[in-house]
């Protein structure tokens, strides 16, 4: 039996979170992030059924705050996360499916406001151990360009 080889994928690439409605987001790849970290612009906790729920809304384009997602999504989680610059929030974190060059898995995601960041989600290392390199040095190897994905590698 031979092993499948790792994808190897970009700083950067276009993604998509089909569960929640997205089918394509552009995200950093981060090996220094644990987690993947998503755009949330609100996060309203709620009971549903006696579960921890959430209700939390994004803008999954870059520099674009009138395209709005709304989305509902069972919580997988409440964790402490310690961001690059040393500040440390409490974070939700929900299971969702990514999908990326027709590869798709469920990854666990947080919730976080990205609003004043360049991209508005974290691809994480937790992610990324099931089947990816990252090549630091390209981005969109997977196809597509900054301001277009390739929807055919999606």
């Amino acid at each position: 039996m031979t092993k499948k080889q790792p994808e190897v994928i970009g700083w950067r690439e276009w993604l998509g979170l089909p569960d929640l409605g997205i089918p394509a987001i552009k995200a950093k790849v981060d090996t220094g992030a644990r987690t993947s970290a998503l755009h949330a612009y609100y996060v309203t906790p709620f009971d549903k059924d006696g579960k921890p729920w959430v209700r939390f809304g994004l803008h999954p384009l870059q520099k674009d705050s009138l395209t709005c997602i709304e989305c509902e999504e069972p919580v997988k989680d409440v964790r402490r996360v310690t961001d690059s610059g040393g500040h440390s929030e409490q974070r939700v974190v929900i299971d969702t499916t990514l999908l990326i060059n027709g590869i798709s898995m469920t990854i666990e995601v947080t919730l976080t406001d990205r609003e004043n960041m360049r991209f508005r989600m974290l691809l994480g290392r937790s992610a990324l151990k099931q089947g990816f390199w990252v090549d630091s040095g390209k981005s969109f190897l997977l196809g597509g360009n900054k301001n277009q994905p390739a929807m055919a590698t999606l």
